[in-house]
Formats: C-alpha cells, sequence, structure tokens
C-alpha cells in the first residue's frame, strides 16, 4: 500500500504495486486518483476479462487484488486499457486545493493546536492546505528523500521550521535558490517537551 500511494502521489496516476505472493500468484494493492473509482475499474476489467483476476475488494481510492503471474501482462493492458477510457489528460494533472494564505500573525501555536484538534480528517473532510511564497533559510536532506527546511514569510517576519517528504532529489537540496511556492499543513513539532509552529509542506516548487 505504501509504495502504490507513493507511486500515485508522484506522478498523479492510479497506481498498483505487486508482490509474488507464491503459488504462482501475485497480490496486488491499489491506490486511485480522483475521478476514478478503482474497485469499479477492476470490476469492469474482471467483467470483461473472466479469469484474468482471481479475486479483488476494495472502495474508490484504494483495493486490492490478486492475480495469476502469466495474467499479468494482459491485466497490465486491460487496466490501462480502462483507465484511459474513464479519464482523459486533465484528469491526471496534479491538482492541490488551497484554503488560501496565512497572514504573517497566524503561524502561531494556538492556530496549530486548533487545527489538530479539529480532526480526524479524511477524504471527505480534508486536513486544510494553505500556500504562500517563502524564503528558503536552509534547506538540507534527512533520511534519505526527505527535506528539512528553513522558511521565512515573504515579508520576512517570521521564521518557521518545514519538513517535505519523498521529494525529487534532482530538484532538492538546491543552495541556489533562495524563494519558493509552498503548500502546507500547519502542524505542531514536539520535541524535548517543547512545542512549536512546523509546516508539512505537500508540494513545494521553486519560483
Amino acid at each position: 500500500g505504501i509504495l502504490a500511494s507513493r507511486l500515485k502521489e508522484r506522478y498523479h496516476r492510479p497506481a498498483i504495486a505487486f508482490a509474488d505472493a507464491g503459488d504462482g500468484l501475485l497480490k496486488g494493492s491499489a491506490r486511485s486518483v480522483p475521478g476514478l473509482h478503482i474497485r469499479d475499474a477492476l470490476d469492469a476489467v474482471a467483467a470483461k476479462h473472466p479469469g484474468l483476476i482471481s479475486k479483488f475488494g476494495g472502495h474508490a481510492m484504494a483495493a486490492g487484488l490478486s492475480l495469476p503471474q502469466e495474467n499479468f501482462g494482459a491485466f497490465a493492458v486491460a487496466f490501462d486499457a480502462e483507465v484511459r477510457r474513464q479519464l482523459c489528460e486533465d484528469d491526471l494533472t496534479g491538482r492541490l486545493l488551497s484554503d488560501g494564505q496565512l497572514d504573517a500573525t497566524e503561524f502561531h501555536l494556538e492556530l496549530a493546536r486548533a487545527l489538530r484538534n479539529a480532526g480526524p480528517w479524511g477524504q471527505h473532510f480534508p486536513e486544510p492546505l494553505f500556500h504562500g511564497v517563502f524564503q528558503i533559510v536552509n534547506q538540507r536532506i534527512v533520511g534519505e528523500r526527505h527535506l528539512k527546511l528553513v522558511l521565512k514569510t515573504e515579508c520576512g517576519s517570521v521564521q518557521l521550521d518545514g519538513i517535505a517528504f519523498n521529494i525529487d532529489r534532482e530538484v532538492w537540496p538546491n543552495p541556489t535558490l533562495r524563494w519558493a511556492e509552498v503548500a502546507y499543513k500547519l502542524d505542531l513539532n514536539e520535541f524535548r517537551g517543547n512545542e512549536t509552529v512546523q509546516l508539512m509542506v505537500a508540494h513545494i516548487a521553486p519560483r
């Protein structure tokens, strides 16, 4: 599930990650994008190609399936055709819907706590996402593909920590970049009993 989710997020395409389940079977975990009910798409493939899929189940955005290894090639072609039938190129363009920009005075613990306590968030009740232009003060890789950031608001009055997960290593870090457009969720970072505001970066692009 994690691999399929990362592929879906990176390429904004429905993704299925398969693993060897033994006995000549493959087990797959599927994740979808808005506009494609992944379970219904698998149902359509199964109806058009009886015996291609051994079993499947799930819901709109996630599903699981199994199939014989020798059916993998035929399934890939059939699934691709079904996705192309249901989605157009515009559906495969990644979009982030922002709740707007925060003023520099709104980057405080009270708002971050209020947002954390307002959950639980879900598919039909998404966590607020904000955007803005920030000055990059510092950037470094933590782990293998996570970008730790120190940012300043556009006016320069507030300095903030940020973290972006699974970034493109061909783009980041880039010490020549001074400014970036950032889509983020306002969160709390707790360390040794201290709480600070942290930006959970959903998307970052050079400006």
